[in-house]
């Protein structure tokens, strides 16, 4: 036998991870039209105020504050994909309740209002169950670059989904075009549905079948992250993003057809342009962190992030002037989310012990995404008492600030994944592994 390691299969000659990036684009679609579609209706049929239209974007991800307790409750589950398909299949069947509400000129904002609330519900199923499903469906070799084809599709549908949403909303009205996410997320059930993988291969923790109440499981999973200095810095700089993130996307689409006016059409195509940074930043993430290091990578993208919301507060002039300028912040923000996200999903799936993925995921989504229902909230009073543009100015300083969590943290010292969280490797200090490798590239 050849001493030489054998090289692991491309990930898309992969049939299980082909099926389940499928899977995946076609949800991403679905869902860049409804977030288009949502608030529109909200402001064009129901004539929403902004405090009501940040009291929508809000329901939405107000469920992840459950999610430090779904986590304890999912890692303990077996079958993980079954998961990912009820999740899907319950949000399929809410959002068709849109559409046949509008369609009896029943539907009212206290629907929709409801509808985000649940969907999002179903939202923190899916998303602290995947960490755990997504490490037996991927080799830890390729976290980087799994991650990063991913965080493409994602960011094809950004180019592609808005400019759709806007065209479905202003010909076949925004109730239909809720209806196309609704059968988005029956594909990616059917595509997850038929992927095969043992979920057993993969036991975690020695601790990991210990007794133990749901609150302690819970609390088990809240300290790892919070007593580790990695995911300590990398949640707080998230969470502190995007706080400052939702009090600009909580007034987007208002800004954008009120303040701007830009008809349904030309912003969701201003919007699909502009993501094309977001793909620009999915490919590029892998190579750019292989010249300058994961961390710093990490460091770059929470940057440019939120910095790019100055280009939307500045807008103003002719009709060519504001489309372009939400189109660059859009290119930049893309570019910058994908970078940052990129690599510190791959960072985070590398050290957090198997056996606590899910719990793990819990902390971050009761933490990071519960802290967006209040910076929309935030959002929509300060628009309405400062005025839309000064709480953009807001939103840019205040989202930049997030740095201030990592720089002294160890992670701009990481320069690879290699050995983080490796079973057969115990996990040395990550300054010492930054040091380490800091003269490989």
């Amino acid at each position: 036998m050849s001493g030489r390691a054998e090289r692991p299969v491309p990930l898309f000659r992969q049939p299980q991870f082909r099926s389940f990036f499928a899977a995946h684009i076609v949800s991403q679609f679905g869902d860049r039209v409804s977030e288009l579609a949502f608030p529109l209706l909200a402001v064009l049929v129901l004539d929403a105020t902004p405090a009501q239209v940040s009291v929508l974007t809000a329901l939405v991800w107000l469920p992840n504050l459950t999610g430090l307790f779904l986590g304890a409750w999912v890692d303990r589950r077996a079958h993980k994909k079954w998961l990912l398909v009820t999740a899907d299949l319950i949000r399929a069947a809410l959002l068709v309740t849109v559409p046949v509400a509008f369609a009896f000129d029943a539907g009212t904002l206290a629907q929709l209002y409801a509808v985000a609330l649940l969907t999002g519900a179903a939202s923190v199923l899916f998303n602290t169950t995947y960490p755990a499903f997504f490490v037996l469906l991927v080799d830890r070799s390729r976290y980087l670059d799994a991650n990063s084809a991913l965080s493409a599709s994602r960011s094809v549908s950004f180019i592609a989904g808005p400019a759709l949403g806007g065209v479905l909303v202003q010909v076949l009205t925004a109730p239909v075009a809720i209806l196309v996410d609704a059968v988005s997320f029956v594909a990616s059930a059917l595509g997850i549905g038929r992927i095969r993988l043992a979920d057993a291969a993969r036991t975690g923790r020695p601790d990991d079948d210990a007794p133990g109440t749901l609150w302690h499981r819970a609390r088990d999973g809240l300290r790892f992250t919070l007593r580790d200095p990695v995911l300590r810095a990398g949640l707080g700089c998230a969470t502190t993003v995007n706080y400052f993130s939702f009090v600009f996307s909580a007034l987007l689409v208002l800004f954008a057809s009120r303040t701007l006016g830009l008809p349904s059409g030309l912003l969701g195509l201003a919007l699909g342009a502009g993501a094309v940074g977001g793909l620009l930043g999915a490919v590029v993430a892998p190579r750019l962190s292989a010249r300058i290091g994961v961390g710093r990578s990490i460091v770059a993208g929470a940057v440019v992030f939120p910095a790019s919301i100055s280009f939307v507060a500045v807008a103003d002039g002719p009709l060519w002037a504001r489309v372009g300028l939400l189109g660059a912040a859009e290119f930049f923000s893309g570019f910058g989310v994908m970078l940052f996200d990129v690599n510190l999903n791959a960072l985070n799936a590398a050290v957090i012990p198997d056996g606590l993925r899910s719990r793990v995921a819990g902390a971050y989504s009761t933490i990071n995404y519960g802290v967006r229902p209040l910076g929309a909230l935030t959002g929509g009073a300060l628009g309405t008492w400062l005025g839309l543009r000064p709480t953009l100015w807001i939103a840019a300083v205040g989202g930049v600030l997030c740095v201030v969590w990592l720089l002294p943290s160890p992670i701009p010292k990481v320069r690879s994944l290699d050995h983080l969280g490796d079973p057969d490797h115990p996990r040395p200090d990550l300054t010492e592994v930054g040091a380490a490798r800091g003269g490989d590239e």
